[in-house]
């Protein structure tokens, strides 16, 4: 229980740091702030009450002077899968050292910037359920309405859709694909999705967890993208290895 406390504390922490920042930085209305609106959707889709969403952008329309900075860490982790860490911190300094900790004592390196973002894009990516048999569908309505489509899937294990586009036509696609009919996305944000995954298995895979879930962890931490064929961030923890 007391994990799990921590871990919804953390992502409330997250999402209102980020959310603040979004309505902050422009206007605080969704429809026309395209950063807000990703930040809503993406922690809307990982079960963020509206409650903790609306006090953010109240705490941005008002006097309130915090002031966070950004940061980008990348790096390899177990079985050489790169990862990608931003931050946002009101101690730049504090975020480093902690996301450095991790890379040093969980069995990963930390790189220089741009050691690994080549691997990358930044795309609006959507997952939902959905049935095999409707992924061109999707894909025809998205071209249809000049949405930058880049790739449109099905995942036979879990039975979801997965469609990334250009991160610019983020609010388009959402809206159309509402319109096809989805209700529910299970991922809905402009992430760093990689260009070519990498599986990873046994030990590799369970130290993977553990040193994605320890990064999740810090309290400066907002994001944390993987080339692992696996959604590392929403896997279940795993026993510490052994010593």
């Amino acid at each position: 229980m007391a994990a799990t406390n921590a871990a919804k504390s953390a992502l409330y922490n997250r999402a209102s740091k980020e959310i603040y920042l979004a309505a902050k930085s422009g206007v605080p209305d969704p429809s026309s702030n395209l950063s807000l609106r990703a930040a809503i959707e993406k922690y809307k889709g990982q079960g963020v009450t509206r409650d903790v969403i609306d006090r953010a952008i109240k705490k941005a329309q008002g006097a309130d002077a915090s002031t966070y900075v950004s940061g980008r860490y990348e790096g390899y982790g177990p079985g050489g899968i790169a990862l990608i860490v931003d931050t946002l911190s009101d101690n730049d300094k504090r975020a480093f050292a902690n996301v450095r900790a991790v890379f040093t004592h969980k069995g990963g390196h930390i790189g220089n910037t741009g050691s690994v973002t080549f691997m990358f894009q930044q795309l609006g990516d959507f997952i939902f359920e959905g049935k095999k048999e409707d992924v061109e569908k999707y894909a025809d309505a998205l071209i249809l309405e000049d949405v930058d489509l880049k790739n449109a899937s099905y995942d036979d294990e879990d039975e979801t859709v997965e469609v990334t586009v250009g991160f610019k036509d983020f609010n388009k696609a959402h809206d159309v694909l509402e319109q096809q009919g989805v209700t529910e996305f299970l991922k809905s944000e402009i992430a760093m999705v990689p260009n070519e995954k990498k599986h990873v298995e046994g030990d590799d895979r369970t130290k993977l967890i553990n040193f994605v879930n320890a990064l999740n962890s810090l309290e400066d931490v907002q994001n944390v993208y993987t080339d692992a064929d696996f959604d590392v961030n929403n896997a279940e923890p795993e026993e510490e290895e052994k010593k």
